[in-house]
């Protein structure tokens, strides 16, 4: 895919793996420039030993580990305004810090961002002013700002 797609100029491209150490990463970490990792993940425990040992892979293939993401971290009811923490809440802060890594930001779990992506349109498209738009665009001011990409 890398190479069959003529990408033009571009400063970051951003590419969604699955989880985990399996041969898309090594490939990718093997046979391509990457300039960094950023690993995503929920805030359940499971999750968040595959997300370590991405992060020992990556750091073995000496590509840099930019960062974490806590995805699903939290879920605010639409009806009364209730939040829950459906797959834990933290992890990923924690587990970030104490590797020595920044903490990019959280994702919340809303029906409206999968929404906007069957769409065909990424919530900050869709609905930039919203809380969900908000969340993605933190992140990528703090990767901006902070001087991480």
């Amino acid at each position: 895919m890398l190479r069959q797609v003529q990408w033009g100029q571009l400063d970051v491209l951003i590419v969604d793996l699955p989880p985990g150490t399996g041969d898309v990463q090594m490939t990718l970490a093997q046979q391509t420039s990457v300039a960094g990792a950023i690993l995503v993940s929920t805030p359940q425990d499971i999750a968040l030993l595959d997300a370590r040992k991405a992060i020992d892979m990556f750091r073995k293939m000496k590509t840099p580990v930019l960062g974490m993401v806590e995805n699903m971290s939290t879920h605010i009811c639409r009806r009364c305004g209730h939040e829950e923490h459906v797959f834990g809440h933290g992890g990923a802060r924690a587990d970030a810090e104490r590797l020595g890594l920044p903490f990019l930001g959280e994702i919340p779990l809303d029906i409206d961002i999968r929404l906007a992506a069957d769409g065909g349109a990424p919530i900050v498209v869709s609905k930039p002013e919203s809380p969900q738009a908000r969340a993605f665009m933190t992140i990528a001011r703090k990767l901006i700002d902070d001087d991480i990409v």
